[in-house]
């Protein structure tokens, strides 16, 4: 027996082909079209039961195709497809009231789970009035990797929630980009967003700076000072960076608040009910922290709510040209000229480690296009702006010796028990450290395989099975890739 009909629109008649065929296997009818008249006509005469849509038709645009759809039949699930890749491509799709949005090429076997899901639970459009076409906006988010992908998806879904976010990334991987991407594009958008960096701020004065203070509070505190960072932030969005630096006093507050959904101020009596979204944002290891006592673990569930980790530089390399470019387009609004940049130099800045991940790139095109007057960047320059740093895949051979894994891990622990001036630090270090080379390790060999958990099993000498129970501990993300 037929589960259901899918309406499937798309101009490439090889993925028709592929779709048509999958989709029958999983025991769905398939109706295929190549423009987006057929489809609006057969969503018209009532027939399909989800929808999938490429967005390029050669007709009609199906951003423009959807609210008509939702309007019509506010019940049928729309799956929409993409080849263009990019954050606003997903942020539209789900602005439109799309069930799920798949960047091509795509899993096939998730594509026919998706359908499972669509089918059973048809979710209503979105009532959100309709933004404006953005394709010639300026993206916030720049980059068509599949690792960039996920993050896209990730972001589609959880600016239609009021959901606590967690980001996790190492420093100049655009935390701060992501929560203003979820504030831009959600449900408090016409509210305040209001950033705090708990580690520019002086740990006696985080409890103020965030719930404020009354007179005679603190030293010097003649008056009551301007409203604390909950109080700017309510109805919209605060976001807290580097939570991991919050001091314990200050974490217990904030735990409170997130409990009662009220706060006093430093000083005050008198509860102040808040209504904000909290995204909070870090590049430590927060659970390590929670072993060694320096972070609350009641409070890490509090936010850590929906997990979402930034992938450095290093594992979205194909970025590397897109955001080049994106960096010279605006050095060239800012009257700094026109630039461009030869694949050679886009090979070159492929080999970098990039430590400084994207900021640390952004900066290195700011200072070649100050330092070298010339129009195309070229390989010879780049390598001369990174004479001391860059290396090729495999690495200098003297280098590599130098800076061995073992060395350098001596170093680092070296360092780790001289911070405690001759006490020994918490129980548990062996876990901590293995945790420490663990999870890049396995990422590495995940980014390597492309997500292939069969090959990265093989390659890092695990069992299947091990490496499975490890991603699902370590909550390593998995960035696949497959094709038609």
């Amino acid at each position: 027996m037929a589960k259901g009909t899918v309406l499937v629109a798309d101009d490439d008649s090889a993925i028709r082909t592929v779709l048509n065929q999958a989709l029958a296997r999983a025991g769905y009818i398939p109706r295929t079209t190549s423009n987006a008249a057929s489809l609006w006509r057969w969503v018209q005469q009532g027939e399909g039961d989800v929808i999938i849509t490429d967005v390029v038709m050669p007709d009609e645009n199906a951003f423009e195709l959807l609210p008509r759809i939702r309007r019509l039949r506010p019940e049928l699930p729309i799956i929409v497809m993409s080849a263009q890749n990019t954050l606003m491509t997903a942020l539209k799709a789900a602005e439109r009231g799309a069930f799920e949005y798949l960047p091509k090429p795509f899993d096939l076997n998730e594509l026919i789970t998706i359908v499972g899901r669509a089918m059973a639970e048809p979710k209503p459009a979105s009532k959100r009035a309709e933004k404006a076409d953005v394709d010639g906006e300026e993206l916030p988010l720049i980059g068509r990797s599949i690792a960039m992908q996920e993050i896209y998806r990730v972001l589609a879904r959880l600016t239609q929630t009021d959901l606590t976010v967690m980001i996790n990334g190492e420093s100049g991987t655009g935390k701060e980009l992501v929560a203003r991407v979820l504030h831009d594009h959600g449900k408090r958008r016409h509210g305040p967003f209001v950033p705090v960096n708990m580690a520019a701020i002086p740990r006696d004065l985080i409890e103020s700076e965030l719930f404020g203070h009354e007179k005679g509070a603190l030293t010097g505190a003649q008056a009551r000072r301007l409203p604390g960072r909950f109080e700017q932030a309510d109805g919209g969005t605060l976001f807290l960076d580097e939570i991991g630096d919050m001091p314990l006093d200050a974490q217990t507050r904030l735990l409170r608040v997130l409990q009662e959904g009220e706060y006093t101020t430093v000083g005050g009596h008198t509860p102040i009910k808040t209504h904000v979204r909290i995204i909070a944002a870090t590049h430590r290891d927060l659970r390590a922290l929670i072993q060694q006592g320096l972070f609350r673990e009641d409070l890490f569930y509090r936010l850590n709510v929906v997990p979402l980790r930034l992938p450095p530089l290093r594992e979205r390399l194909d970025d590397i040209g897109d955001l080049t470019r994106h960096f010279l387009r605006g050095m060239a609004r800012q009257t700094l000229g026109q630039h461009a940049i030869s694949n050679e130099a886009i090979e070159r800045l492929k080999q970098h480690a990039w430590p400084g991940n994207v900021r640390e790139l952004e900066n290195l095109i700011h200072r070649i296009v100050a330092v070298h007057p010339q129009e195309l960047i070229s390989a010879d320059v780049v390598d001369q702006e990174l004479i001391d740093v860059i290396s090729g895949p495999s690495g200098a051979p003297e280098e590599a010796d130098a800076q061995s894994l073992t060395e350098m891990v001596e170093r680092h622990l070296a360092t780790y028990f001289a911070n405690y001036n001759g006490n020994l630090p918490p129980p548990g270090l062996y876990d901590r450290v293995i945790r420490e080379i663990e999870v890049p390790l396995i990422s590495a060999a995940l980014t390597a395989t492309r997500g292939n958990q069969i090959r990265a099993a093989e390659l890092l000498g695990l069992n299947r099975n091990t490496l499975r129970s490890r991603i699902k501990l370590l909550n390593i993300q998995i960035f696949k890739s497959s094709s038609f």
